[in-house]
């Protein structure tokens, strides 16, 4: 068992660090952006800099070089992890708003470098650093207590506040990124206290498990600080999906009604959304709006007893309940846009019947983006179906 544990450990180095360097580099530009991403951004690269370092290969050639080599590599590697470390405090800090506990995380972790360098320095002659199954630390007990302390004291923290803040927050992206750096932070608590019972009482019971829990708090790492990314590209497709089905409707309505548009249109369904005409996050902002508008203006043109039509229409159908309001405004709308092309006058809505343009009037003082959006894909949906090609009451004349 401890052997499948060791070769899973090992199996998993390499991914975990490609990993964790993809993520870095996806999250460089918002972490360079916002201060509050920084610390975060910072401690999952210094980790993604020491488990590179701690790369099985990696080490193997470094043992394979002089003692000064392997010993240089190995303090590096700990130097790094030290900053890891503090930059995970200082995120806590970040994320908690304390303005001390910034200041103790930098003065913390420069306190732990300064010890770290005495350490090693002062030290018999050694080459890398390390707890070996058996015989003594090297350089040092001392130089690796510190090394713990640092780790555990930041894990710790970390540990805490995102169980904290994790609970807390109404943001679904926040609270899973959350959960997920804590958890990675947790396996990397009991990967450092596995190594203070080897140091203080020789026990080697967690060692072949170690590799496996350090490469598994890699992945979790890089799986939060992706956590928005993987949100905005989930929100990107749905908004790209959203505006590929009010195409057809949208389309139709600004031919007879242009002046709605507030930019020129592409000339095509796919360049439209591979080079939307205003910022891709407004995309579907403008198809609802520009259509909701559409629909509001050519309520003029729709002749009195449409409506009941198109409703007892749609009802004769079979169309579903719940979708008979948006099927019954698809065929208005498709009655409305002929009396618009044909040049035959409007006129101001009458009777009780004409309701739907005072919806869509209501959805737009009080009602949800999305579901407005959510309710014109139905129409959209309904107005290509053959049920509103069917609808064709009297044409009114001028």
């Amino acid at each position: 068992m401890a052997a499948e544990l060791a070769a899973a450990g090992d199996w998993l180095a390499v991914p975990g660090v490609v990993c964790l360097w993809i993520a870095v580099l996806i999250r460089a530009p918002a972490a360079l952006r916002s201060p509050e991403q920084r610390g975060l951004w910072l401690a999952v690269a210094t980790a993604a800099a020491a488990l590179t370092l701690n790369l099985p290969a990696v080490v193997t050639y470094a043992m394979s070089r002089e003692p000064s080599y392997a010993h240089t590599v190995g303090l590096v590697r700990n130097l790094i992890g030290v900053l890891s470390a503090g930059a995970v405090l200082y995120f806590v800090a970040a994320a908690t708003r304390g303005r001390r506990l910034q200041l103790a995380s930098w003065a913390g972790t420069v306190l732990w470098f300064a010890v770290l360098i005495t350490l090693d320095s002062t030290a018999p002659e050694h080459g890398t650093h390390t707890i070996p199954p058996a015989g003594g630390p090297v350089p040092s007990l001392a130089y690796w207590l510190v090394l713990i302390s640092a780790h555990l004291i930041a894990n710790t923290v970390c540990v805490f506040v995102c169980w904290r803040y994790g609970r807390r927050s109404e943001s679904r992206a926040l609270a899973l990124g959350l959960r997920l750096f804590g958890l990675g932070t947790a396996l990397a608590w009991a990967f450092w206290f596995a190594y203070l019972l080897k140091a203080l009482f020789g026990s080697t019971w967690a060692l072949p498990a170690l590799p496996l829990l350090m490469n598994l708090h890699g992945l979790l790492r890089a799986a939060a600080i992706l956590v928005p990314t993987v949100f905005a590209l989930r929100r990107t497709l749905a908004d790209a999906a959203t505006a590929w089905r009010l195409w057809p409707l949208w389309r139709d309505l600004v031919q007879a009604v242009p002046y709605v548009v507030l930019t020129e249109p592409r000339t095509g369904r796919l360049l439209e959304l591979l080079w939307p005409p205003v910022p891709r996050n407004l995309l579907v902002y403008r198809k609802v709006i520009e259509t909701r508008d559409a629909i509001l203006i050519l309520g003029e043109y729709v002749t009195p007893g449409v409506p009941e039509l198109a409703r007892g229409h749609v009802a004769g159908t079979g169309v579903p309940e719940q979708r008979r309001t948006a099927a019954a405004l698809a065929c208005v709308l498709k009655e409305a846009r002929r009396t618009k092309l044909a040049g035959l006058p409007g006129q101001p809505p009458r009777g009780p019947g004409l309701d739907l343009p005072a919806v869509m009037r209501a959805s737009a003082e009080d009602g949800d983006l999305e579901d407005e959006a959510r309710f014109l894909v139905d129409v959209a949906q309904a107005y290509a179906s053959p049920t509103a090609a069917a609808f064709a009451p009297a044409t009114r004349t001028a």
